[in-house]
């Protein structure tokens, strides 16, 4: 609480800190004028206008934990945005302990996600600590909480509550499904909304179970929506002076990336399947076993067809009239796909990686999450 007052009084005050063998510098936020000047808190060697990040000058208060709301805090304080992230006393945000593996004793999950940002421990249903994140958000351009709806506004910080005191705020809220509809007060997460949206059912082997993707896509893609969300509403809020409310949620944001699968069954009728490593509109793209391991093959047009058929020694594919085009190869997809798998088992994968080298980048080299090419 010692350092969320200290960090309140250096927001609210109008002085300089000096910062050691970089010097300091005393800057005020070009999209919060009614703020006085601060000094952010991390060094620069220049003021160089080649080392001015996109963001400096902006203020971002964090309520959020765990993947999506941190995720996208990451990504504004790596444009430059200056992130005070909000966590409970004693335990601090939940992904502090996700681990092994563990870096001291904060765990490579929290790290991954939180570089960047300065972290404060505030009792926020305690009296003083409500106050404290009141103050903080005046002096704020930006408030983002992961909250389940009402949450906060129980505790004053809602949204009606903070833009009452600081009308310029975007305010950002992150959900499983929503501020409003039949599952507005169930906590989100990325595993069941994966489940939820269709992702897991078009994701995992053709002929087996729905598989959860290696990483936390939905929690990932809701925090891209939801910077790529705050960007544009600090662009309004420059041509307005007004702040706003920001509404993103996980369900939302993974059916949107859905695209083209939603696009196939409401324009062509085309239920979504699992395809693998497949395609179900491209023949080939996907995986193919060697010798040595798995390469993948990405020919997204005729030209590209060509040039896999010639590096594999296999010509009579060019001009079998039942390849000729890729509605052609997608009809026929089982006779060539037995064509090319024949030919890829009896090779290593050094081969064709060496006759494809330069050639449009076609192709990749399946690596472990350690090792990539």
């Amino acid at each position: 609480m010692k350092l969320a007052c200290r960090l309140l009084e250096a927001l609210s005050g109008g002085y300089t800190v000096v910062r050691g063998q970089f010097g300091s510098f005393t800057c005020t936020s070009p999209l919060r004028a009614q703020h006085p000047p601060v000094t952010l808190q991390r060094g620069y060697c220049t003021r160089d206008a080649r080392n001015v990040k996109p963001l400096e000058g902006v203020r971002i208060l964090d309520l959020t934990r765990v993947l999506a709301g941190p995720f996208a805090t990451m990504i504004l304080a790596d444009l430059g945005a200056e992130v005070i992230k909000v966590e409970r006393p004693g335990s601090g945000d939940d992904t502090r302990s996700w681990g092994p593996p563990f870096l001291g004793t904060e765990s490579a999950y929290f790290l991954s996600i939180n570089r960047n940002k300065k972290s404060i421990a505030v009792n926020m249903k305690d009296e003083k600590g409500n106050k404290i994140i009141q103050q903080l958000a005046r002096n704020c351009d930006v408030f983002i909480e992961n909250y389940i709806p009402g949450k906060l506004a129980e505790m004053g910080l809602g949204y009606n509550d903070i833009s009452a005191i600081a009308p310029h705020i975007v305010y950002c809220s992150l959900t499983g499904y929503g501020q409003t509809g039949p599952l507005f007060k169930r906590a989100g997460y990325d595993a069941v909304v994966c489940a939820m949206s269709g992702l897991m059912h078009i994701t995992g082997p053709e002929d087996g179970d729905p598989v959860r993707p290696g990483v936390a896509m939905t929690d990932l893609a809701t925090g891209l929506y939801a910077h790529g969300a705050i960007m544009a509403g600090l662009l309004q809020r420059s041509k307005t002076g007004k702040g706003m409310h920001i509404d993103c949620n996980l369900l939302s944001s993974q059916v949107a990336c859905l695209s083209h699968i939603a696009a196939n069954f409401l324009n062509g009728g085309m239920e979504a399947k699992r395809w693998g490593t497949a395609h179900g509109s491209i023949v080939p793209y996907q995986s193919f076993k060697s010798k040595d391991g798995y390469l993948v093959i990405g020919a997204g047009n005729d030209q590209q067809f060509s040039t896999v058929c010639k590096v594999l020694e296999l010509p009579e594919l060019i001009k079998d009239s039942r390849f000729k085009t890729n509605e052609l190869r997608v009809k026929y997809r089982k006779e060539l796909l037995s064509m090319l798998s024949k030919r890829y088992s009896a090779l290593c994968i050094l081969g064709p990686l060496c006759r494809l080298s330069g050639v449009r980048k076609v192709y990749g080299e399946l690596e472990d999450s350690i090792t990539p090419g």
